[in-house]
Parts: structure tokens; C-alpha cells; sequence
């Protein structure tokens, strides 16, 4: 049974700084990380922030005053952030948490801004990922921030791949931009012919280049591919209109039309001749899986920033609600707590709060997971190289000989004898094996970071909003909140919509070796319930067993049509979503842990630690309740939904489902409780006298 009923405090001496951040989301040993995020915080909350209140965002336009932020982000490092110390930038090795800590930081003020640093990270991504060698040392030095006593504009990019065809962004397969060959001399490299018409299509208000996806319209190219469109090309290179947003206004969004020529060498990733017909070496699906499977993680970590950020502006709202009235006197508590002498507006802060830090930790943890993956996946590519296993089939043969390996990695006992330890570890230091476990797990947490924070986020930034009554929905209401939940609406659609990810998680989600890695967190969670009892853990963990046996249910059993129930979306779908939440959930647990098992080291914080600890568990026992609720009903409208009423016996599944039920229930006691303590906390903690960027 769950402990979190122990009487204790919740305290919260202030709001969570950056000694807390860091060693919640592991970057407390990176100092060029530590200095990557405050650059990007002192643009997010200077340049920008005095742009929004000027009223920038009012406008469709790309602006002089809009176009300053481009200088601040070259000044600050952040246009060299995704680039190798070679081609300029200043950070070694892969940059997807470099990535995501520079948009949290803007998008704590305004998405816009982070999406227009984004895009151009965006539009170098499949040249850094599927790029030749030359392509990648080109544009990355060029798109560069110049160094001291560089006299040259570094180059901007777009990302082109959406076209203006019906309910654009909805299927990226679907291409009506066209590739043929132009001119094609013997002994001379083929020029090409693009027609492309782009859609929503960022920084295409001041973009250099483009990387634009097309399929091929001439019988000597095959197939579709991404290739590097220049400004400077032979042709028409047409910015578009401007795109009548009602959200990211400080970021260039055209629908532009390029009808260019460009030589073949632009194929991105290269091309081979077979036959008389150019074969580009990656078609353009295999690139933006390539791409999409990091950026979206990004996309989530930009509306964990908004939740995390409404909290100061709600507090201080509610604290001053009545103050200047004659009813408030300095000194009673209209004056003093304001709205906060209620119960319902402090629980539903702790409710956004709550969501905020799991959907920072969650999204902080994906970005972290793709760090580690990239030289992995790297060093897997190179190894089919050597053994010459190239198509897909091909590599997912061999992959899945490494399965069992890696699920005996994952359940091995820690009490192994030496026999067994030495196995082990030479499994540790097999990379395919390696391999196999990051991408089960990465696969899965991409698309769930995207689908949770961005879906859910939304609809609690909508919550925030209405935590501020009228003020949320003004221009001028303090963090902008109402702009952010505006924009959350966007960024739930970015990169697919949350059909797209649920999709994905659909196919991946049943994963053996992901499924392996599932229950393995179980014995983990199980060992935090019994050192860290008031973290939640033992629901979560609760939670994963119901939702694994719920699983395993719908995977073997058919509906009343005689269709096997996981194939249908109405099933796969919600059970996605039913993970989701418990992801997030687990992943706010573990940081928390963390930060108690590390905190104590660093001096700044060590006398407040037990305080912020005891706060953020009693946050993670809420949102693993939450969690556990949203489960239960999925789990149970999913079995018994599908049941036809005039079923006489009993479903011999009844009593299993009814047991695992009632352990999840029950271990959800003191949950309430735990909130109760959070919400007395938010009134006692300190805040500053304002925002630290103008309202």
C-alpha cells in the first residue's frame, strides 16, 4: 500500500532554480550546457520579450524589428548550437539536449522565436543526418555565426517538405513537388529541373536555401529524395505570401514556389548511376524519419516550457486578486493569499504544475536518450556497411537475431555468477546489441514525448489560462499566458498531428524488447516504492502491470466483426495514450530520486533540499494518480466495451482485470493527501516582486 499519508511537510522555500534543474535533468557536470541555456535566456527575456510586449506579434509580416532576432541568436551561440566545432559551433558530439534546453528557454516566452531558431536547425537536419561528407561541411560552415573579425552573413535555411495540397501536414508521404533531369552532358554531372510549391513553410520570410522534398517526374531519376535548393539558383525562387497565422507570429511563415535548376550533387545523401537513371541514396521518407525522430522530442520540450512558466504569473495573480480593495487590509488574509485562501484554484495550479514538470521531464529525458543513441545508430551503419547487409529487410533480419541478447541484457539478475557477469558484460560491449535496446526505447519515447506534452499540454495551458479569469485572455496579461496557449494549439500539429504519433506508437509500443525494458522499469519503480515511498512510484508501477495485461489482452483477442481489437485504431490509439501518461509519469519520478540522491553535493542547495524534494514528490504522487486514473478508464472502456450485453457468463479475463484494478486503486491511497500538501506549500513559497521580463 502506498505511503504517501505519512504526515509530513511540503515546503518550498522558492520557486525551483537552476541548481535544482540541472541535477534534475542531468546536466549539472555539462558547463557548456549550463552556458548554452543562460545564453539563451537572457535573448528569450530581453530582445524578445520586449518585442511581444511591444505588440510583434500582431503582425503576419517579417519585420526589421522581427529580423533583430536574428543577430541575437548568432550573438548568443544559438545559431552555432547545432554545429560541430569544426564547422563553427562550440559544442562536441550530439546536440539533441543542447537543442532542446535553447528552445525550452525561448519558448518560456514566446514559441515564435523558438521556432525561428529551430527552423534552422531544422533545415541543416537532413544534411546532418543523410548529408555526404561535402554537403555537410558546406552548409554548416556557411550557416555558422561568423567568428571575431568574420566579415560575411551566415546563411538561413527553410525546411520544405509540406505542400499546399488538402489538410496540409497531415501525410508527409504525399509529395506533388517534381524532380526531373534539366541537362545531362556526357562526362558531366546531371543538372536537375525542381518544381516545388511549399506550405507553411518557416524562415522562408529571409531563407538562403531550402532543403525541399520532390518525387521524381522523369523516368531517368527514381524515386523520391530531399534536395538543397539556393537562392542563387537558375530560375524562379519565389518567397510566397505570408501565411495568416494566429500563433508564432515572431517566427517567417510563407507558402513559397521554387521552379529551379540545381545540379545533382545536391541530392541529399548522394546518388548512384544504374542503368541511365540517377538513384538518390536515401529517399525522402527514410530522411525525415531520420529527422523527425529527434525534432519532435524539441517540439514537446517547447510547451513543457509554457506550463513550467504560467506558474509565477498564476501565483502572483492569486495572491493579489483583492489587494487596493477595502476589504483587503495588509496584514489578513484576502490581503496576504488572495484567491489562495481557496482550495480549487491552489489545486489546479498544482495540477498544471504537475504536468509541467512531467512533461519537462520527460521531454528532457527523450533528448538525452537520442544523445546517447546517435554515435550508436553511427557505429550500427557502419557495421552493415562492413558486412555489406544494406536494404531494410535486410538490416531488420539481422537486427532481430540480436532481440533475445538484448532482453537477456535487460532481465538480468544482479546476483550473477561470474560465468554470467562476464557474458554480460561482453553483451554490454556488443554495439548492435546496444543498438537494439536504444532504438526499441527511443522509438517509443519520441513519439510519446510529442503526442503527451503537446496534446495534454495544451489542453492544461488552457487551464492556466483560466486560473488568470479574465486577465488570461489579454494582450497584456502577465507571461503571455493566453499567446502560449494559443500557440500550444500549433504545436500539437507540428511535425504530424497526434494521429501521426499514435500511429507510430501503435506499431512500436508492442516491441518485445521494448516490453522487456517496461518490465524492468517495474522492478526499478518497486525498489523506489520501498526507499522513496511518497514519489508515486508503486502507482506507476501498478499502472505499467495494468496497462501491460490490458496489452497482452487486446493483442490475442478479437471484437464481435471477428477483427483481432489491437488492429483497430479506436483500440491502438488509446492504448498509446494510456502510455503516455504513465512515461511521463515514471520519467518525473526518476528525476525527482535523482535529484535527492545527488542534491545533497552541491552546497547552494543542500540546507533547502529536503523541502524541494518533499514538494516534487508529492507533484510526482499526484500526476502518477492522475496517471493511474486516465489508465483505469482507458483499460476498462477498452475490455468491457467491446463486450456484447447479452453475454450470459461471465469473461473468464473478469477476475484478473478486477485484481490488477483494485492493486492500482489501492495504490493510489494518500494521493489526495499529497496534493493537499502542495497546495498549502504554493502558499508559503517566495516569489519574485515581478516577472524578470516585461509584461
Amino acid at each position: 500500500m502506498s505511503q504517501t499519508s505519512v504526515d509530513r511537510a511540503s515546503t518550498l522555500p522558492t520557486l525551483p532554480g537552476d541548481d535544482i534543474r540541472q541535477i534534475m535533468w542531468g546536466f549539472s557536470d555539462r558547463f557548456d550546457l549550463q552556458m548554452a541555456a543562460q545564453n539563451a535566456r537572457a535573448v528569450a527575456r530581453g530582445p524578445v520579450a520586449r518585442l511581444v510586449a511591444e505588440g510583434a506579434r500582431n503582425s503576419h509580416e517579417w519585420t526589421e524589428a522581427k529580423a533583430s532576432l536574428l543577430a541575437a541568436f548568432d550573438e548568443a551561440g544559438i545559431t552555432s548550437l547545432f554545429m560541430d566545432p569544426e564547422h563553427g559551433g562550440f559544442i562536441e558530439g550530439p546536440k539533441n539536449f543542447a537543442l532542446a534546453l535553447a528552445a525550452f528557454e525561448l519558448a518560456w516566452v514566446d514559441a515564435g522565436a523558438a521556432t525561428c531558431s529551430l527552423a534552422g536547425h531544422l533545415a541543416l537536419s537532413p544534411i546532418e543526418e543523410r548529408g555526404t561528407a561535402d554537403q555537410r561541411a558546406v552548409y554548416m560552415s556557411r550557416c555558422a555565426a561568423p567568428q571575431p573579425g568574420e566579415e560575411r552573413e551566415p546563411w538561413r535555411g527553410a525546411f520544405c517538405l509540406t505542400e499546399p495540397l488538402p489538410f496540409v501536414g497531415v501525410d508527409t508521404g504525399v509529395l506533388s513537388g517534381k524532380a526531373s533531369v534539366a541537362r545531362w552532358e556526357e562526362g558531366q554531372e546531371p543538372v536537375l529541373k525542381i518544381d516545388k510549391r511549399g506550405r507553411f513553410i518557416t524562415n522562408m520570410g529571409f531563407a538562403n536555401f531550402v532543403t525541399a522534398a520532390v518525387n521524381s517526374a522523369d523516368e531517368r531519376i527514381r524515386g523520391s529524395f530531399m534536395v538543397i535548393l539556393e537562392q542563387g539558383d537558375e530560375g524562379t525562387f519565389d518567397r510566397g505570401t505570408p501565411t495568416r497565422k494566429l500563433v508564432h507570429q515572431l517566427s517567417s511563415t510563407r507558402d513559397p514556389a521554387f521552379n529551379l535548376e540545381c545540379p545533382a550533387g545536391r541530392i541529399i545523401g548522394g546518388y548512384t548511376i544504374e542503368d541511365g537513371v540517377i538513384v538518390p541514396n536515401y529517399s525522402h521518407a527514410e530522411i525525415i524519419a531520420a529527422v523527425f525522430s529527434r525534432t519532435r522530442v524539441t517540439v514537446g520540450v517547447m510547451t513543457a516550457a509554457k506550463l513550467l512558466s504560467a506558474v509565477e504569473p498564476i501565483i502572483r495573480y492569486q495572491r493579489g486578486r483583492f489587494r487596493g480593495s477595502e476589504t483587503a487590509k495588509p496584514g489578513t488574509p484576502r490581503h496576504d493569499l488572495g484567491l489562495q485562501m481557496k482550495e480549487d484554484v491552489r489545486h489546479r495550479l498544482i495540477d498544471v504544475w504537475a504536468t509541467g514538470e512531467a512533461a519537462a521531464s520527460l521531454g528532457f529525458a527523450a533528448a538525452r536518450l537520442f544523445d546517447v543513441f546517435t554515435p550508436i545508430e553511427q557505429r550500427k551503419t557502419e557495421i552493415f556497411a562492413e558486412q555489406g547487409i544494406s536494404g531494410a529487410r535486410a538490416q531488420l533480419r539481422a537486427l532481430r537475431k540480436v532481440e533475445a541478447q538484448a532482453i537477456q541484457l535487460l532481465q538480468a539478475s544482479k546476483a550473477a555468477d561470474e560465468q554470467e557477469s562476464a557474458q554480460l558484460e561482453q553483451l554490454r560491449a556488443d554495439p548492435m546489441v546496444q543498438f537494439v535496446l536504444h532504438d526499441a526505447l527511443a522509438n517509443v519515447m519520441c513519439p510519446a514525448c510529442k503526442l503527451w506534452n503537446t496534446g495534454h499540454g495544451a489542453t492544461m495551458m488552457r487551464e492556466a489560462v483560466s486560473l488568470m479569469g479574465g486577465y488570461g485572455i489579454t494582450e497584456d496579461c502577465p507571461g503571455f499566458l493566453g499567446q502560449k496557449w494559443m500557440d500550444a494549439q500549433l504545436e500539437a500539429t507540428y511535425e504530424g498531428p497526434e494521429a501521426v504519433q499514435r500511429r507510430q506508437l501503435g506499431l512500436t509500443m508492442t516491441n518485445k524488447v521494448f516490453r522487456a525494458q517496461l518490465q524492468q522499469w517495474v522492478i526499478e519503480l518497486k525498489e523506489t516504492a520501498t526507499h522513496h515511498p511518497s514519489t508515486g512510484a508503486e502507482i506507476v508501477s501498478a499502472a505499467i502491470g495494468l496497462w501491460s495485461w490490458t496489452l497482452d489482452f487486446l493483442l490475442s483477442n478479437k471484437c464481435a466483426e471477428g477483427k483481432k481489437l489491437y488492429q483497430r485504431q479506436g483500440v491502438s490509439f488509446a492504448v498509446a495514450d494510456a502510455l503516455c501518461w504513465l512515461l511521463a509519469a515514471r520519467q518525473l519520478v526518476v528525476d525527482v530520486v535523482g535529484l535527492e540522491q545527488n542534491g545533497s553535493a552541491n552546497p547552494a542547495i543542500a540546507d533547502d533540499l529536503p523541502g524541494y524534494v518533499s514538494f516534487l514528490s508529492d507533484l510526482c504522487t499526484v500526476q502518477a494518480a492522475t496517471a493511474a486514473g486516465q489508465l483505469a478508464r482507458i483499460c476498462t472502456e477498452l475490455l468491457y466495451g467491446y463486450q456484447l450485453v447479452e453475454q450470459t457468463e461471465e469473461p473468464s479475463w473478469v477476475a484478473d482485470f478486477a485484481r490488477l484494478r483494485q492493486q492500482l486503486d489501492v495504490s493510489t491511497s494518500g494521493a489526495k493527501i499529497a496534493k493537499d500538501r502542495a497546495a498549502r506549500a504554493l502558499t508559503a513559497v517566495m516569489i519574485p516582486e515581478a516577472l524578470d521580463y516585461p509584461a
